[in-house]
């Protein structure tokens, strides 16, 4: 897939009219056999391009080291430049402009968005997030630091490992933990990254040697 091609959007997150949220696929023609950072190297150009497609490329980056825990970063004021936050999964934010940038091979970018007072978060909610119910205190998070009502949010998931693929299906847990913390509007893809290598990396699948897709959401 090309940049273009590889850039996937959500309907429900879309027809809010407040963000510009997106998953950059599988790209054709990179080979993402070697380390992650090396991984992530050979991909920036591509992923570079494909924000530039959204029109979101002189947004600032803002990413998160990804330690598999359920420590949620407050952005609440505009970066200067592309900042990297280490010991995070996550990031709620009520500032314009600004991508928020989640990697994932398997493990699911949880897309939430307040379309009526304009917050957002993205996380990275793999085995562990999951168990640590990281979407539950992102949604608490944005309650407290915003004012958000657990009832206006929308949340998305992305495409991840799924049953048979995986022995655990984290996505329905991640479900049940929004429903619990009172979120009516749950969207899930339902698809699977280890049943369509050519379309999404799988670390799983290709045992350890893959890419990474890219999860990003901007509030507008």
């Amino acid at each position: 897939m090309t940049e273009a091609e590889a850039i996937q959007r959500f309907v429900a997150l879309d027809q809010l009219g407040v963000c510009v949220a997106a998953f950059i696929t599988r790209i054709a023609g990179i080979d993402v056999t070697n380390n992650k950072e090396e991984t992530l190297r050979r991909l920036e150009s591509a992923h570079r391009a494909a924000r530039n497609d959204l029109g979101v490329g002189d947004w600032p980056l803002v990413t998160a080291e990804q330690v598999h825990g359920n420590r949620v970063a407050v952005i609440d004021a505009l970066p200067a430049r592309d900042k990297h936050l280490s010991g995070y999964d996550g990031f709620i934010t009520n500032q314009r402009r600004i991508a928020l940038g989640i990697y994932v091979a398997d493990c699911c970018a949880v897309y939430i968005v307040d379309p009526k007072i304009r917050a957002a978060a993205l996380l990275h909610s793999g085995k562990k997030g999951t168990k640590s119910q990281i979407a539950a205190k992102a949604i608490e998070a944005m309650r407290n630091n915003f004012g958000s009502n657990p009832s206006d949010l929308v949340v998305q998931l992305s495409p991840c490992i799924r049953p048979p693929h995986y022995e655990i299906d984290f996505a329905a847990h991640i479900r049940e933990q929004c429903r619990a913390a009172g979120v009516n509007q749950i969207n899930d893809c339902g698809i699977c990254t280890a049943c369509d290598l050519n379309s999404y990396y799988s670390y799983r699948a290709e045992k350890g040697k893959t890419g990474r897709m890219l999860a990003l959401l901007g509030l507008l």
